[in-house]
């Protein structure tokens, strides 16, 4: 079951998504608009320090006006693989790289209006290798004992939708 596009415009394009307007065809036949937030494929990842402990950034988000507890995440460059995308935004926010990286699935982050997809990394073996960014002021890094996470998302602690969902994806890996 498919929905058919009878015409698509684009209405916006800014530095990190573009927007547009599609005309569809529903699958019973009725005619209806679907507003569409394009966005590059990213990467989400988990970093686990030598204590066994995951590494949290908490960041303001002007979106909702206010800071969040998230994974570390970000968009991946043009020609860059997802790997050295996770290294990148790593350095970036906690200042340390990865020595191993495991892949830990992917996901859409809100396919209801958004094509973008998140691959997942388990980021182990952290050495410090800091690499400065120009949005990653005010970054603080976060420390969570993996018994802790399923509190912290059921308290309301972590709201990010990436962040659950990457924790949960971790907690599976990690049981097992």
């Amino acid at each position: 079951m498919t929905e058919k596009t009878l015409s698509s415009k684009t209405v916006f394009t800014g530095r990190a998504i573009r927007v547009r307007v599609d005309t569809v065809r529903t699958v019973d036949g009725r005619m209806s608009s679907r507003e569409i937030v394009e966005h590059a494929p990213c990467i989400a990842v988990i970093p686990v320090n030598e204590n066994g402990e995951v590494l949290l950034v908490r960041q303001f988000r002007k979106a909702v006006e206010k800071e969040l507890l998230e994974i570390p995440a970000g968009g991946i460059d043009e020609g860059e693989d997802p790997e050295t995308a996770v290294t990148r935004e790593m350095r970036e926010e906690i200042g340390m790289r990865p020595q191993r990286l495991l892949r830990l699935g992917g996901f859409y982050s809100s396919p209801g209006y958004s094509s973008e997809y998140l691959h997942l990394y388990l980021a182990t073996d952290l050495v410090p290798d800091p690499l400065s960014a120009e949005d990653t002021a005010g970054i603080t890094i976060v420390p969570v004992r993996p018994e802790g996470i399923p509190e912290m998302i059921a308290s309301g602690r972590i709201e990010d939708g990436k962040t659950i969902a990457g924790l949960l994806y971790y907690l599976a890996y990690h049981r097992g």
